[in-house]
C-alpha cells in the first residue's frame, strides 16, 4: 500500500470508528482496492456505510470569494509545513468524483486569516490571500494543497474549512479538525510560540462536534521521524452529495 492510500484507509478507519461511537452503521473494512478489503465505489463498499455523508456546518465569517486555483497556498506565512491531501467521493456511490473543485482557508500561526484584522473579528482590512485557494480533483477524487499547521483564535479549537464545488454548485461546507496533543506539541515551536496555547479543545469546540467528531480529523503522517520541523503529511477523505 502506497503512503498515500494507506492516509486515506486511515481517514477511512478513523471515520467508521467515529460513527460507530456515534451507533451509526460503520464504514467497514475498506482498504482501496487492495485484496481483502472493499474499494471506494463498489457497492459493497456503499452498503457498507464506507462513504457517509459529511455533515455541514458553518463556513464562519473569515470566507472571502476567490479563484485563486493553486496548489501552494503559503504565500509568506511561517510554520509547520502541512501537506494535505484530499480524496473527494459521492456519500451514495462511494465513487471517485473527477473535477471537483476544492477549496480551503485557514488562519496562520498568529491566528490571523487573510483579508482581515490582526484579530478575528475586526472586519475585512486587506487584499492578502494567505492561506487559501482552490484545487481540483483528479480522476481519482484526489487533490493536494502546501499550507502550514493552522494557528488557533479565541473561542475555537484549530481548524481548516473546506467547501466543496461540483458542476458549479456548492455541494459541501465543512471544517476539518486535529488531535489536541498534536496541536501541543506544534504551538511549542518557534513560529506558534509566542502565540501561546489554544483556549478551546476539541471537545469544547461545538462545530467540532457538529462535523463529526473524531470523523473530521485529519490523519497525520510526520515527514520525519526524527525532525518535527520537517512538518507533516495529512490527508482526509470527503465524501459529498454530488
Amino acid at each position: 500500500m502506497s503512503n498515500e492510500d494507506h492516509e486515506i484507509y486511515s481517514a477511512l478507519v478513523r471515520r467508521r470508528e467515529a460513527l460507530a461511537a456515534l451507533g451509526v452503521a460503520g464504514i467497514g473494512a475498506v482498504l482501496l482496492g487492495k485484496s481483502g478489503g472493499l474499494a471506494l465505489g463498489t457497492p459493497e463498499a456503499a452498503a457498507a456505510g464506507a462513504c457517509s455523508l459529511d455533515p455541514e456546518v458553518t463556513e464562519g465569517p473569515y470566507w472571502i470569494d476567490n479563484d485563486l486555483t493553486r496548489r501552494d497556498v503559503r504565500e509568506d506565512r511561517k510554520g509547520l509545513l502541512l501537506k494535505l491531501n484530499l480524496t473527494v467521493v459521492d456519500a451514495s456511490t462511494c465513487k471517485a468524483i473527477k473535477g471537483a473543485d476544492v477549496e480551503i482557508w485557514h488562519a496562520d500561526a498568529s491566528g490571523t486569516y487573510s483579508g482581515f484584522g490582526s484579530s478575528p473579528g475586526q472586519g475585512t482590512t486587506n487584499s492578502k490571500r494567505y492561506l487559501r485557494g482552490h484545487q481540483k480533483s483528479d480522476a481519482n477524487g484526489r487533490l493536494s494543497f502546501l499550507t502550514i499547521y493552522p494557528g488557533w483564535y479565541r473561542g475555537r479549537t484549530p481548524h481548516i474549512h473546506v467547501k466543496v464545488h461540483v458542476a458549479g454548485n456548492t455541494v459541501h461546507t465543512g471544517q476539518l479538525f486535529f488531535r489536541d496533543a498534536t496541536s501541543d506539541r506544534v504551538y511549542a515551536t518557534a513560529n506558534y510560540r509566542s502565540h501561546g496555547e489554544p483556549d478551546t479543545t476539541n471537545a469544547d469546540d461545538t462545530i467540532y462536534r457538529q462535523a463529526g467528531g473524531s470523523a473530521a480529523l485529519v490523519s497525520l503522517r510526520r515527514r520525519s521521524s526524527t525532525s518535527l520541523a520537517k512538518g507533516f503529511n495529512g490527508s482526509a477523505v470527503l465524501a459529498v452529495k454530488a
